[in-house]
């Protein structure tokens, strides 16, 4: 039982439905864990859809052996109950391991495959898709397609070659590509990859409502993060000193996606403010 998000096969459309409705979108940083719900995990990103709509950031790693599995760091130790480097492990090492959760306790809970989180996510949210060092975009791109996912997820990018490359491979989709001034699209676009595929991360540090505007006029939806370690996000900062209205100004100020590590807070504050989507709107629905 959860919200879902249905781009009914036109994601950009879905993400233009919002900002016409003035609604921000919620994006989970790595599924939204929480206290016994560990990072990238799918039972993480079902509990995050039965409180909240909003898409999924997930980071998707590669075994020795080809399997795509999600995972963040360049070693299992911090997320499991294992230890090795990425680059050394193949799926066998992988696959019946405990994920533990960010405070270090031991959950029920084991690393899923990517295969496995496309199936979760088909019909039920978007997925933003961060690749690791070991993650072929090849192999990936292939796998979202033959779960004919490709209207369901966005491929982040993190430099103008990744975001040339994931486009000649997969025009069809989305792409999140780094935006911090006006001349960087003009840039990405004669680069190759048109704005109607692109998705403008736009930072975790300052909002910048004049870049959100001038993205705004070009038709390219704004993702701005305020996620991060605690000491220094905007998410701690909010926590710190209880202002979560500070979540819906910044909505106001042109944030269409909010990139969060507090995905029920953040949503709190959005829905109090009136800029939360809502069931019936652009896609949204829930199930019982």
């Amino acid at each position: 039982a959860g919200y879902t998000l249905d781009p009914a096969g036109d994601l950009s459309a879905m993400l233009d439905c919002f900002e016409a409705q003035s609604k921000t979108l919620i994006s989970a940083h790595r599924g939204g864990p929480s206290a016994g719900l560990p990072e990238n995990g799918i039972e993480t990103m079902d509990a995050m859809m039965a409180a909240v709509p909003a898409i999924m950031e997930i980071d998707v790693a590669q075994s020795t052996d080809g399997v795509l599995y999600l995972m963040h760091d360049r070693t299992i130790d911090r997320t499991t109950m294992g230890t090795g480097r990425t680059t050394d492990l193949a799926w066998d090492a992988i696959k019946d391991l405990n994920l533990v959760d960010t405070a270090g306790w031991v959950t029920p809970y084991k690393v899923p495959t990517f295969e496995a989180a496309l199936d979760w996510a088909k019909g039920k949210t978007v997925l933003q898709v961060a690749f690791t060092r070991t993650a072929s975009f090849e192999d990936t791109i292939a796998l979202i397609r033959a779960k004919d996912m490709a209207d369901h997820v966005i491929l982040i990018a993190y430099s103008q070659g990744q975001a040339t490359k994931l486009h000649e491979l997969a025009p069809e989709m989305l792409i999140s590509y780094s935006i911090s001034k006006p001349g960087d699209l003009d840039e990405i676009i004669a680069a190759g990859v048109p704005a109607d595929r692109i998705v403008a991360f736009t930072g975790t540090r300052l909002a910048r409502p004049d870049l959100f505007a001038s993205l705004d006029e070009q038709d390219v939806e704004v993702i701005f993060g305020t996620l991060g370690r605690p000491s220094v996000s905007i998410d701690g900062a909010i926590e710190r000193f209880g202002t979560p209205e500070r979540y819906a100004e910044l909505s106001e100020g042109g944030v269409d996606v909010l990139a969060t590590d507090r995905g029920r807070a953040a949503a709190r504050a959005l829905g109090e403010a009136g800029r939360l989507p809502e069931v019936g709107q652009c896609g949204v629905g829930r199930s019982e």
